[in-house]
């Protein structure tokens, strides 16, 4: 969330901030909560003097005999409208969080300005999109003819946009699994965590999911406050939740692999094709906590992580820097890595790395303690796909493709897959 002092300080810096994502914030609802707030804590801060002024004379007057009975009368009156002022404005203090919460985070003033995705900054590339010469089959005609990839069986056993992944596809998929943790582990520096894949609503708010993406998120009816997770930023993240760090603990770096359940609402008709867009799909996650002054650096550092992966993998990309109008509701910046895809002739996302500065530990109230001023600050949480696995094993498929249908396993790959290629 943002912070509440610089909203009440600066809300138009803020305001101006958050149109460049479109977001027009409503300055005079804002203000207006603002001043009911402090009328109501300075009527009830009067009250509360008032009552203690009269508790102290009762307690004189008691001392010296006298009649004490129309003062406790005033203190009793006094505490019954205190506490009605306190009820109002305990729930004035919600709808002023539920405004706050509402608001997606100030976006860096390096980022491109810009309303859709065609506005991003291309940063660099890696790589040479190869040059077929045969026509070159789009994944899932490979998957058919290698037996490896099965929509229609995804749709009788669930319905529309899951999938089977078979023999060696599906041992595709874990070689993949194990050689991008086995790389953020032993070359990164990365702390392997493993978590739940249901999740509840606060920690959903924490990172920002929710309110705002509730329709995106698969809950569980009837099992109270449980979702499926759609990310593993999400269960990793609220690792640190309510925690206050060591100053010698930071940075933290964890890497974890989960499946992800996204109702992706909105999405129909758009990339709904094969394996690019499913409800259920499987990322290896990276997720920083680290200083503020850190933040910047460790972005660079993220970015680079889930590269080295594309790069060991000889897939050919490039990165992105999203516009304002492009960037996710609790990212103050992101880069997008978007993998060549040969059927699509494009670039597709596989990969975004952002850095959420402190707008996510303000939400989950994850600190670190400063040992020279020994006051508590504010992390800042970052994280990124190293990589999506779907958009990966796709990707693979359709830039090692051979004529004769086979699929070349990349010489990084070829110690955890086990052989050179697929071959039907």
């Amino acid at each position: 969330m943002l912070d509440v002092k610089t909203l009440k300080k600066e809300p138009k810096k803020v305001a101006e901030n958050l149109l460049k994502r479109g977001f027009k914030l409503d300055i005079n609802a804002w203000s207006k909560l603002e001043e009911s707030r402090k009328l109501l804590q300075s009527d009830t801060e009067k009250m509360q003097a008032e009552l203690n002024q009269v508790s102290k004379q009762i307690g004189t007057i008691k001392n010296e005999g006298k009649d004490s009975s129309d003062l406790q009368k005033q203190a009793t009156k006094l505490t019954s409208d205190i506490k009605e002022k306190s009820k109002e404005l305990d729930t004035l203090l919600n709808k002023i969080n539920q405004f706050i919460i509402s608001l997606p985070n100030l976006v860096d003033d390096d980022i491109p300005e810009g309303n859709c995705e065609e506005d991003n900054l291309e940063i660099r590339k890696w790589g040479e999109v190869k040059n077929f010469n045969f026509i070159p089959k789009d994944h899932l005609e490979l998957g058919k003819e290698l037996n490896g990839i099965d929509m229609e069986l995804g749709v009788k056993i669930t319905g529309s946009r899951y999938s089977v992944l078979k023999t060696q596809i599906a041992k595709l998929q874990r070689s993949l699994i194990n050689f991008m943790l086995d790389v953020h582990i032993e070359e990164h520096g990365y702390e392997e965590v493993y978590v739940p894949y249901v999740v509840n609503s606060e920690s959903l708010l924490g990172t920002g999911q929710l309110p705002k993406f509730e329709e995106d998120l698969f809950k569980l009816e009837g099992k109270g406050d449980f979702y499926l997770t759609s990310t593993a930023e999400v269960p990793v993240t609220n690792i640190f939740r309510n925690e206050i760090l060591e100053s010698s603990s930071l940075p933290i770096k964890y890497v974890c692999h989960t499946p992800c359940f996204r109702s992706e609402a909105g999405s129909y008709g758009v990339d709904t094709k094969g394996l690019m867009r499913l409800h259920q799909f499987e990322k290896v996650e990276l997720v920083h906590a680290v200083e503020a002054s850190d933040s910047d650096n460790a972005l660079e550092e993220i970015t680079n992580h889930a590269e080295a992966i594309l790069q060991k993998l000889e897939l050919p990309y490039r990165i992105v820097s999203l516009c304002s109008g492009d960037i996710g509701f609790s990212a103050s910046k992101t880069y997008d890595l978007e993998v060549w895809i040969p059927s699509q002739e494009t670039y597709r996302e596989i990969s975004s790395c952002s850095n959420f500065r402190s707008f996510q530990a303000r939400r989950m109230k994850a600190r670190w303690k400063d040992p020279v001023s020994n006051k508590t600050e504010f992390i800042n949480t970052l994280n990124g796909s190293g990589l999506a696995l779907s958009r990966t094993i796709l990707a693979l498929m359709e830039n090692f493709q051979q004529k004769d249908g086979s699929i070349t396993i990349p010489d990084a790959l070829r110690g955890n897959f086990g052989a050179d290629k697929i071959s039907s």
